[in-house]
């Protein structure tokens, strides 16, 4: 399998006081891809936690012996949720890890009238394969910061847990009046943006939303796979709201 090369190296706090053993991915792209020998430094992170420098020391049987050094705490994640109809695995992990690339608190994938059930049961979910899939949208960022993740849960049941607060958005090819280029909102306040699965909203899930504070806003008359929708979404959000 080939190694790419990524910005940053993550770990978990309670792995920094033993070796890393030599057929962790991170221990092959350490001495194959950055070809990193004893003495060498690379950029290193904290999982929610500081960014830094590793220093290889030893390398023997029992793996990489590493030694940090951090630097200040990050600060908090850009105050916006993702809400997004539970799409096909595939979709999925590239979701995962673009959302975690641009930035955004937490991820919630529901389950909608239109939803496939069985996408619920994939190995994606069930082995924790997802986790991975943050880790590498965070290592491309050149941050820390790991979004919370949710799936599987009905859409009324994620509506009721947002935060009072927040400004709510819903991506609609078919019912929104107004494009999301023209919103304007306050960086400061907490926003949830919500789009549908791979064939988007039913009827009463668009009242749901509504009856949920949502305001409907669309990208324009193009249709976009569900992957291309978040990433243009939210880099058009983050631009109105200044977090570009």
């Amino acid at each position: 399998m080939r190694l790419l090369r990524v910005n940053l190296i993550l770990f978990e706090p309670a792995e920094l006081a033993r070796p890393l053993p030599r057929t962790d991915p991170r221990a092959r792209h350490i001495l194959e891809v950055l070809r990193r020998q004893s003495g060498g430094t690379f950029d290193a992170g904290q999982v929610n936690g500081p960014r830094g420098k590793a220093t290889l020391g030893a390398i023997d049987p029992a793996g990489l012996h590493l030694t940090f050094a951090w630097g200040p705490p990050p600060a908090p994640p850009d105050p916006i949720t993702l809400l997004v109809g539970l799409p096909r695995p595939q979709t999925a992990r590239d979701i995962l890890r673009d959302a975690t690339t641009l930035g955004v608190s937490a991820l919630h994938f529901v389950r909608t009238e239109k939803t496939e059930a069985s996408y619920a049961q994939s190995t994606l979910w069930t082995s924790g394969e997802w986790r991975r899939h943050l880790w590498t949208g965070a290592e491309q960022a050149f941050d820390t910061r790991i979004p919370e993740v949710t799936s599987g849960r009905r859409l009324a049941d994620v509506l009721a847990t947002l935060p009072a607060a927040s400004a709510r958005l819903a991506l609609d090819h078919y019912e929104s009046p107004s494009p999301l280029s023209g919103y304007t909102g306050a960086a400061a306040t907490p926003h949830v943006l919500a789009l549908g699965g791979e064939r988007g909203w039913s009827g009463p899930d668009r009242d749901a939303l509504r009856q949920g504070g949502f305001q409907l806003v669309h990208l324009g008359p193009r249709i976009l796979r569900t992957e291309t929708a978040v990433v243009a979404a939210l880099t058009l959000l983050r631009a109105r709201l200044g977090l570009m």
